[in-house]
């Protein structure tokens, strides 16, 4: 099980439009430049991230992406609720068709769906301590170190 680049990709913009912000308007265009992703790809996340009230959007030469609210208030939790589609909230899916003639297939999802929302609830209670301001601070530190 993979989850998809969506969620990657997602906080990649949020930290180039904090980063590169102030400096360069944060077009699709110039964010698929650092992303190294098509234009259209990088569109489409940014309407989600809109949509969940992490950015704003504008049109035009004065255009470009900004972060809607502070990095300290936004969680990797909220942006991977905003860009992944989960179907019915589960991380997890499960094959449609268990056979109920075999004992197994009759009882996995008893033995199996618990555990699955466990590790899922495990998982975004991670994500919900982790701040994107965190995460720029580390990306500014790299940078740093990287010069």
């Amino acid at each position: 099980m993979q989850i998809s680049s969506r969620f990657t990709i997602a906080v990649h913009i949020l930290i180039c439009i904090d980063v590169f912000g102030d400096a360069e308007l944060q077009t699709s265009e110039t964010l698929a430049g650092s992303i190294g992703a098509h234009p259209v790809v990088i569109r489409r996340i940014l309407g989600q991230l809109r949509r969940a009230g992490l950015i704003r959007v504008a049109r035009g030469r004065e255009g470009g992406a900004t972060i809607a609210r502070p990095l300290a208030g936004i969680t990797l939790a909220d942006v991977f609720r905003a860009v992944e589609s989960l179907g019915r909230d589960a991380l997890f899916s499960f094959h449609e068709n268990p056979n109920p003639a075999c004992p197994v297939g009759r009882s996995i999802h008893d033995v199996l769906d618990g555990r699955l929302a466990e590790i899922q609830r495990a998982m975004e209670r991670t994500m919900e301590e982790i701040s994107l301001a965190d995460v720029a601070a580390d990306a500014r530190r790299e940078m740093k170190r990287a010069e």
